[in-house]
């Protein structure tokens, strides 16, 4: 017995070591070995499969950046570990790395010694493909050869991080931060500024970075610009705060200050005033919003008197003169022109919806700019001239920038409108105008928002090549206009937020620290609320109403604007006292008396709603929406003369206005008058097609008037639009079972 055992327990000791041995030999078999790769790679054979995604062939670094991350695609199934390996022209050792994933960033220490053996010579990266079983056989390979420029950048970058799509950063604009950090951090530069809550949008600073400039939506005003000296602790008060809608102020024209330029010197600004634009939100992340103004002219600021005044030559009023750019020396201004455009029924509104901008969103409509120059000879302007080269191309040509020296002028082109286009291209040409050559640091979608360093070497700009964020890229340009594919700066993005609006500032990487505001009152909470109104979230419309009103209880707007946000959630009762309360402030504020007015109506008190109606007509004569709902509750009173009156009197001043047709066809109905009340119904309908009450009530006059094939079809509509439509359904029913007596089984 105890033999037998012994005899087991060698066996097992000799089938231990044989395992052993068979392991250690296949290990020995599938061990990932530079050199036996290496060896095995044919410099003259053809291997193919795999691509080098980032960086291009042909990449220049500058010599201060942080390490980046090598990028590729391998297409053979089998290659699942890949060879970095690295030559230089000093002809020592290269650099080898392996890899189990299809990317690769070299260590601090490797970077360093990439950039001091590469600089101002080739080093050629050759990227191999293996299996891990069998790394002897070279499966896939791809190589691309990069260099280290001796130019530094040399400046910081200021940029802004905007959360997507564009309507929840307008809804929610205290989520939007600014950045500000050196090329050669490692980690994401440190926000300098977050938490604002009201809008803020272009900033741009003087050529030595003494004075930024910066769009914010104070006290409710569109057109405020803060101009600040830049320091490590920059406060932005009420004091530093301009508006542009003092330019002209007389005329009540409203004004938003659109692409704000600081001069180069910091002495001037200058802006889009008397502007209207199109800026509306659309569908998805990549490109989820429109932008390009439709008029306005150049106006200029001068800091040291704080007076406003037009650019003769950039003033023309049969034109939109937008997007100005200051030559170095400042003798010249370069903008984007075109022939100014009129939208129907847009009243004077400055920002537009996506239905009044419907053939350009939806009707192929396009809008081109071309570059023009004009002299600025300290405000007294001169004749604009069109740029050769980004002029009359048939494209549209925008966001010109020039070179620090004045030599050049780097711009963007695409097909149609301005800013955030899927085709548009950056562009280079002499800063006098001449041939414009295509830049090789393109990358496939959008190129824009960019920037030169201080010292002419190197420009910045936002793409989005690798997803809807959009990512920050720097390209070196030559003293002959040439420039090298695009590096990306990874470390200043985040995976949530598109980075734009990038700016080289000439400061110190320290010389900001932060940015406190100062200015953020009740006025900006209700300027805020609007906001969310207007993207129709009423939730947080509310919060902001309610914070304006903690802030300064007799804030009328606040009020007003409260009790609509109530009513609008069904919640007319709690509507009421605020309206009252603002009228008791303000007695002669005729919004509040019209909403008083809706919603006293909204609860059958139709003599008092009345009363409110009239007040606010007589407070404001023009005030359609008044005119409109005084209509719609004498009609409810029967008085339908005087209803029809007041309707007609809304058309006179609105004629777009779809409530209104809708109404006065209603009164018209009721006096029997059925083919005026279609003409209004369908009126109605063209202005409005997503309604169902039109469509329901055209379908009742088409009824009455024996016309049941077309009733039905507005019945049907109408239901389309709103399933829930019981009284369309009623309707419908009834025109059904009628047709059917009409035509027999």
């Amino acid at each position: 017995m105890r033999r037998s055992v012994t005899y087991r327990i060698i066996g097992a000791a000799v089938l231990a070591v044989a395992i052993l041995v068979a392991l250690l030999f296949s290990l020995r078999k599938g061990v990932l070995c530079a050199e036996d790769i290496l060896a095995a790679y044919d410099e003259e054979s053809e291997y193919g499969r795999l691509t080098i995604s980032y960086p291009l062939d042909e990449t220049l670094f500058p010599p201060e950046i942080a390490a980046p991350t090598f990028r590729w695609e391998d297409n053979h199934v089998q290659s699942d570990a890949w060879l970095i390996a690295l030559q230089f022209e000093d002809n020592e050792a290269g650099l080898n790395s392996l890899t189990r994933t299809a990317e690769w960033a070299p260590s601090d220490e490797q970077w360093e010694a990439i950039k001091r053996r590469s600089l101002e010579k080739d080093a050629r990266v050759t990227i191999m493909g293996v299996n891990h079983a069998a790394p002897g056989k070279i499966l896939s390979a791809a190589g691309i050869a990069i260099r280290t420029s001796k130019d530094e950048v040399g400046a910081p970058l200021f940029y802004r991080e905007v959360n997507l799509p564009f309507v929840d950063a307008v809804k929610d604009p205290s989520r939007i931060r600014w950045r500000f950090g050196a090329i050669s951090s490692k980690a994401q530069p440190p926000i300098v500024l977050e938490n604002l809550s009201v809008c803020g949008n272009c900033h741009s600073f003087s050529s030595d970075g003494r004075i930024l400039g910066m769009d914010v939506d104070y006290a409710s005003d569109k057109g405020s610009y803060a101009i600040t000296r830049v320091e490590e602790e920059i406060i932005l008060a009420k004091s530093k705060i301009i508006t542009w809608n003092d330019y002209e102020k007389e005329d009540n024209e409203p004004t938003f200050g659109l692409l704000s330029q600081v001069s180069p010197d910091g002495r001037y600004v200058v802006s889009t005033v008397k502007d209207r634009s199109v800026f509306v939100p659309t569908p998805g992340l990549e490109f989820s919003q429109l932008f390009f103004p439709l008029k306005g002219i150049l106006a200029v600021y001068r800091r040291d008197t704080g007076t406003f005044h037009a650019l003769p030559g950039a003033d023309d009023k049969e034109f939109v003169q937008s997007n100005p750019t200051w030559s170095p020396d400042g003798k010249y201004i370069v903008f984007a022109r075109n022939k100014a455009y009129v939208l129907r029924g847009i009243g004077d509104k400055v920002l537009l919806t996506a239905r009044e901008c419907d053939e350009f969103l939806e009707r192929g409509k396009t809008f081109l700019f071309d570059l023009y120059r004009v002299p600025f000879d300290d405000g007294k302007g001169g004749k604009a001239e069109p740029l050769e080269g980004a002029s009359n191309n048939g494209m549209s040509n925008y966001f010109a920038k020039y070179s620090p020296d004045g030599k050049w002028i780097v711009f963007c082109k695409a097909r149609s409108f301005m800013l955030l286009q899927p085709d548009s291209e950056l562009y280079i040409m002499p800063a006098e105008g001449g041939e414009a050559r295509r830049m090789r640091c393109n990358t496939p979608v959008m190129n824009s928002w960019h920037s030169w360093s201080p010292n002419g070497k190197w420009l910045v700009f936002s793409s989005k090549p690798n997803g809807p964020y959009t990512q920050l890229f720097l390209t070196h340009i030559d003293e002959q206009g040439n420039d090298t594919p695009p590096v990306l700066l990874d470390r200043f993005t985040a995976p949530d937020r598109a980075a734009n609006i990038p700016e080289f500032v000439n400061v110190r990487p320290a010389a900001i620290r932060k940015i406190h505001e100062q200015f953020v009152d009740d006025v900006s909470f209700v300027r805020a609320g609007i906001e969310f109104m207007r993207a129709y979230d009423y939730d947080r419309a509310m919060q902001a109403f309610r914070k304006a009103l903690n802030l300064n209880p007799e804030n009328v707007g606040a009020h007003c604007k409260l009790g609509v946000t109530l009513a609008m959630r069904g919640q007319v009762a709690e509507a009421i006292p605020h309206y009252r309360e603002a009228i008791r402030l303000k007695p002669d504020f005729a919004e509040a008396h019209n909403n008083l007015a809706s919603a006293l109506v909204m609860q059958g008190k139709l003599d008092q709603g009345i009363a409110h109606y009239t007040e606010a007509i007589g407070l404001n004569p023009y005030y359609v929406e008044a005119h409109a709902g005084l209509g719609t509750a004498l009609a409810m009173q029967g008085k339908l003369d005087q209803a029809i009156a007041h309707q007609t009197e809304a058309l006179r001043l609105s004629p777009d206005f779809a409530g209104a047709h809708y109404n006065l066809g209603l009164a018209l109905a009721m006096q029997g008058k059925l083919d005026e009340a279609i003409v209004h119904y369908n009126e109605a309908i063209g202005l409005n097609p997503n309604d169902p009450d039109p469509h329901n009530d055209l379908g009742l006059a088409l009824a009455r008037q024996g016309k049941l094939d077309q009733a039905i079809g507005h019945f049907t509509q109408a239901l389309r639009i709103r399933p829930d439509f019981e009284q369309a359904r009623t309707n419908l029913n009834a025109a059904l079972r009628q047709k059917e007596r009409r035509t027999g089984p």
